[in-house]
Parts: structure tokens; sequence; C-alpha cells
């Protein structure tokens, strides 16, 4: 019963942060697990003590209940993929059943309208939706209707990610942005296409697999999703970005730590990998769609597949321990933990230049290729009558190349590469520019 409900201290801690968060213009969005549960869960423990008089019953798909007349707990249930710790939310064809159901829609108008005064000032600005595929349609058309209700400006994202983990097939998410559930889902076949031009090795694509891994994204999505894509690199469920350079070549999401590849490099990324990281970075930055920085990588943190993605935040003013051992005992190298400046303002360079050049965020894109074999490729964000050209050399070798004038806007003589400030002048012929191992442009016309 809502009405019953207290605000905890933890509660009144978060709607300061939220308070304080909009104050500096910055949104705030929740992680919704509407599919299952724990066992701690209330309704759950009310089953668990009264079993089938439980009024919580019909919340979950019971298998068996316990005969109190037998040593043994016959007590049964379905646990999300099988999992015990998590009880999963009965479904019907609409969703989750009654019950649920009212429950989940009183759980998002407590954080969207905390005062209950109609306006959302006071809310969260949205919703990350955990496992979204394994719950009814029908439901995630009634939740967006509760949710932009309160607030038509809030932003739900779903994950959506493997159709056959097995057979290495993600899914298309087309079904849930047809414009009456999700306003974009985790893009993990963005990155997936990233990772294969940029950080593999031996099963690396070059420029046109990559054009055609993303034309197919922005062919089979619509336009106005493809632009609000939560465009990931890594998460908590995946190795770290900065640690998938170090291990190219496997899978996404596959092999991706000392238990499950004996052979997965544990170390701390060199030189020349983190310059491979700051290159798929600034390519995250400057396609379409809304980039998502998991916590740390900003700062250089490394990691395998979770747990070893999930270390504690490494914060500039503190200090670590040096990595020195290995789970399974193997030699590694000693790696010193610390706060990486030289990340850190990459990171920095490329959300300044994004925030500052809406191009980038609403901007058209074609794309160049100007050496399959070398991996050097270009795109050029158009929007308004402004033009922005990234030019990608994904190559551990320094290149050159001729930019046909042809490629460029007609009356523009001079371009600023926003990155280093650094301008280039076209005169009336094409331009030889001069491009750094693993470099990426980013040219913006000076009228």
């Amino acid at each position: 019963d809502p009405t019953t409900w207290k605000w905890t201290t933890a509660d009144r801690l978060f709607l300061k942060l939220i308070n304080e968060c909009h104050k500096r213009g910055m949104k705030i969005i929740l992680d919704g697990v509407f599919n299952h549960t724990g066992t701690q869960f209330w309704a759950f423990q009310d089953i668990v003590k009264n079993q089938q008089n439980s009024k919580y019953k019909n919340w979950f798909t019971i298998k068996t209940w316990d005969d109190p007349k037998t040593e043994a707990n016959e007590f049964e249930y379905e646990g999300w993929l099988g999992v015990k710790d998590l009880p999963e939310i009965r479904e019907d064809a609409k969703g989750l059943v009654t019950g649920p159901r009212e429950h989940v829609h009183a759980i998002v108008q407590r954080w969207m309208d905390p005062n209950g005064d109609g306006n959302p000032n006071d809310g969260i600005d949205g919703w990350r939706l955990d496992v979204a595929e394994m719950v009814n349609h029908n439901f995630w058309k009634e939740f967006r209707t509760w949710v932009k209700g309160i607030n038509p400006d809030a932003y739900i994202v779903g994950e959506i990610w493997w159709e056959d983990w097995q057979n290495y097939k993600m899914m298309n998410a087309a079904p849930w942005l047809k414009g009456d559930q999700f306003d974009a889902v985790m893009n993990y076949r963005f990155v997936r296409a990233l990772k294969n031009f940029v950080i593999n090795k031996k099963d690396q694509i070059g420029p046109q697999g990559l054009i055609d891994s993303l034309n197919t994204l922005y062919k089979e999505y619509p336009t106005e999703n493809n632009y609000v894509m939560m465009n990931l690199l890594d998460s908590h469920d995946v190795e770290r970005v900065s640690t998938m350079v170090v291990n190219p070549d496997l899978l996404y999401d596959h092999g991706g730590n000392p238990a499950q590849t004996r052979t997965f490099d544990v170390r701390k990324p060199t030189l020349q990998e983190r310059e491979i990281q700051k290159l798929i970075v600034g390519m995250q930055f400057t396609l379409p769609g809304a980039p998502q920085i998991y916590y740390g990588d900003e700062v250089g943190m490394w990691g395998g597949d979770d747990p070893d993605c999930r270390k504690p935040m490494v914060w500039k003013e503190l200090k670590y321990e040096t990595e020195t051992t290995h789970p399974f005992g193997l030699a590694r190298t000693v790696d010193e933990v610390k706060f990486d400046e030289n990340i850190f303002k990459w990171y920095q360079k490329m959300a300044t230049i994004r925030n500052e050049n809406k191009v980038l965020s609403l901007g058209d894109i074609k794309f160049y290729i100007f050496d399959e074999a070398k991996k050097i490729m270009g795109y050029r964000r158009v929007f308004e009558g402004e033009n922005i050209f990234m030019i990608i050399n994904n190559n551990p070798a320094a290149n050159k190349i001729e930019l046909d004038k042809g490629m460029l806007s007609a009356g523009i003589n001079s371009y600023v590469d926003l990155i280093s400030g650094k301008r280039i002048r076209l005169g009336g012929h094409n331009v030889q520019i001069d491009l750094n191992p693993y470099q990426i442009l980013i040219l913006k016309e000076i009228l």
C-alpha cells in the first residue's frame, strides 16, 4: 500500500542527490529490475513464511509448497535463468501479473514525482530496464505511458542483448523501438562493431566491414532512436575496454577473465594500448548515439569480466596497493594502481568537443574509405550547414593521406583539428595529411 510507505534515511539522501545533480544540469537514471527480485524481497519473504496462505503467492511462479508434516523443505519456485537467488516475477499475456504490476507503477510514481505535486523536477529523469527482453512487450508499452505521463522528456533505455549467446548472435532491438516502448537500448551491437575494427588483431574487420555494420544498425533502427542509443564500450557485465585492448580477438562477452580463459592477461595496458583505447573512445564520441562511460574507464581502470570489472573506483587523492597477484598464481607484471591523468584528459577533451558541437549529437553521417588495407577511414557529420570531418588511422604505423577537396564543403579553405588546435589550409588542391599511429582527427570548418 503506497500510502503507508515511509522515506528512509537512505531515500532522503538519494532525494538530496537528485536535487544536487539537477542544480548542476545533470540527470539521474535508475536501474529498474522488473523481471525478478532477491530472496529478501518483502513479498517473497511473506510467501516463504506463509506459503500458500500468503496474499502474494501469485506474484511468483511457485512449483511446489512446503509440506509442514515432513522434515524436508519441498518449497520450489522459478528463478531467473534458474538462479534461485533471483525469484522471477510471474507474467501473463499482458506482462507482469496483477499485484507486482501495480507495485511497479507505484515505484515509478514515487521516484519520478516524489512529492506528488505533478512537477517531476524533484524526481529521477529516466529508467534503465534490466533484462528487458524477458518481460512482455505489452507491459513495456504500459510502462512507457506511466513514465511519459509524468515526464515526457524522461529517457527509457532497455537492456536488449543476446538472442543466442552460444552462437554469438545479438538481438535486433527494432521491436522495442517503435515509439511505444523504449527510447533506446544498450547498443551492444555498436560496440561489437567498433571492437572488431579498432581492437581485434587476427579477427579484425576493415573500414568497409565497420561501415557495413554501422549502416545495418542505422537502417534497422529508426533515425530518432539511433541518435539517443546508449553507445557503451563496456559495462558491469564484460571486461573493461582497456582490458579488451590487452586481450584482442576474444568474442565480446565471451571468455573475458582468467576463470574463462586460462591465458587471459590481467596486466595494466601499455602506452600504445592506451592509444588504441583513446582511438575507440574518440570514435564513440563522434558517431551517432549517446556515449556512455563505465565508471573508472576515464581514470585508467582495467579489469576482466565480472567481478574483475567491478573494482572500487580509483580516485586522484587516494593511494592504492600495487597489483602483484594472479587469481590462479600465474606469473604477471607488477602494476601500479593510480589515477591516469593522460587518459582522464582525453575523456574530458572528447566530452567537451561533443558538448560544444551540436553536429556531433544531431548530424547526419557519411563514411569515406581512404585505404582499406591500412585501415584508414573517415566520416563526416552534417547538421544545419555545419560540418565536422573525422579521419581515423587505425594502424600502429604513421601514415599519410590525400584529402580530396571534393569530400569537403565548397568554399571552405581551412579546417581546425579540435583535438590539437592545429589548422589545415586547403588551398586550390588536394591536401596531404600526416597521421600518427592510432590517431583520430576531428576537423571543423573555419569560415
